[in-house]
């Protein structure tokens, strides 16, 4: 057996040091710049961050201010359909209703139309985690394993295509726009692809691998609250359905606010809307679907152009202002104690 003593220092030799290397990374003696902290070179720093987030800020600002939008609610206009949907007996009865508003000036551009909705709590942590990315991906899984439960099985042991609370409250009103142009209606042109991102519509979402898609999701059933199975959301373009429809992407992506607004369709610039929707009278019609009276909740439609620095949001600029505003103060704050220490120092220099 071997004699753990051995491993110990014998009487008379000298214990093996500790100390670092005598090398300069071990000691701490390489070269570095340190700046020199002078009054002249902080305020300068305070100064000139200051004015740059002011500059910054103003833009930004001024540039949210000149987003043309139109928000129109629908809540109360809607409600005898509301009363409808609120009744799940009824959810295969259709409801339709219309909105009338005027545009007093034209809006020129790229406008898009948003859905809006208030009170709706996206971030609940059940809510966030109730999807099973690997079915999103098209892959072959057993949703019992995920977090998709209450919504992943039917009793029969049928599984939903796509499984989920997100996926299950989907959004599902259509809406439709129409323009009242010299006693005729014309219906306003939109874009239902092109919405989403490329990496969602790519990366994140892929349809199963099959020959068509109704025996790509055969042996599944729709969410309980969805009228259309995956594989049937856009009739009219077979490219935009099952897991990468835009509509479908769009509201998987979850808000952290309990009011958001997400992208619906994209005006199509053709004909009597080439320059963009010109003034006069339109009308929002509405298939309306989705019940929100439950949870004291809002739906209501936006009409918005877009800039250089986004939508009609101006939280950035005023961030930019608030910042660029204490960095000056600051600044003065500074001057004034050094000037107030300077002229002590002075006075007791001449005592």
């Amino acid at each position: 057996m071997e004699n753990k003593t051995s491993f110990l220092p014998r009487e008379g030799e000298a214990q093996p040091s500790r100390c670092p290397d005598n090398s300069a990374f071990k000691q701490q003696r390489l070269p570095a710049w340190k700046p020199q902290l002078t009054i002249a070179s902080v305020l300068s720093s305070f100064f000139l961050i200051g004015a740059f987030c002011l500059t910054v800020g103003v833009c930004l600002v001024l540039s949210a201010n000149s987003v043309r939008e139109i928000q129109v609610d629908y809540s109360d206009k809607c409600s005898d359909c509301s009363k409808l949907r609120e009744n799940s007996s009824n959810w295969n009865k259709e409801c339709h209703c219309s909105v009338n508003f005027t545009l007093k000036e034209d809006i020129l551009g790229d406008v898009f139309m948003y859905y809006g909705l208030q009170n709706f709590y996206q971030n609940h942590r059940r809510y966030v985690m109730s999807r099973s990315d690997a079915q999103l991906l098209g892959r072959n899984v057993n949703i019992q394993r995920s977090y998709c439960a209450p919504f992943s099985t039917y009793r029969n042991g049928t599984p939903m295509a796509p499984c989920g609370a997100i996926a299950n409250s989907m959004f599902n009103d259509t809406i439709d726009l129409y323009y009242n142009h010299n006693s005729s209606v014309i219906q306003v042109p939109l874009l239902k692809t092109g919405n989403s991102w490329w990496t969602d519509k790519n990366v994140k979402f892929r349809n199963p691998n099959s020959y068509n898609l109704s025996s790509a999701f055969a042996g599944t059933a729709r969410p309980p609250y969805w009228q259309k199975p995956v594989y049937q959301l856009d009739e009219e373009d077979e490219r935009n359905n099952g897991y990468v429809n835009d509509d479908f992407i769009i509201w998987m992506r979850v808000s952290a606010f309990a009011t958001f607004r997400n992208l619906y369709r994209r005006v199509r610039r053709v004909r009597h809307f080439a320059e963009g929707l010109p003034a006069g009278n339109y009308s929002f019609h509405i298939a309306y679907n989705f019940p929100v009276t439950r949870f004291k909740g809002r739906k209501h439609v936006i009409l918005s152009t877009v800039v250089w620095s986004g939508g009609s949001n101006p939280f950035l600029g005023i961030a930019y202002l608030v910042c660029g505003t204490a960095a000056i103060l600051t600044g003065f704050v500074i001057t004034g104690i050094h000037l107030k220490l300077r002229k002590k120092k002075t006075y007791f220099q001449k005592q």
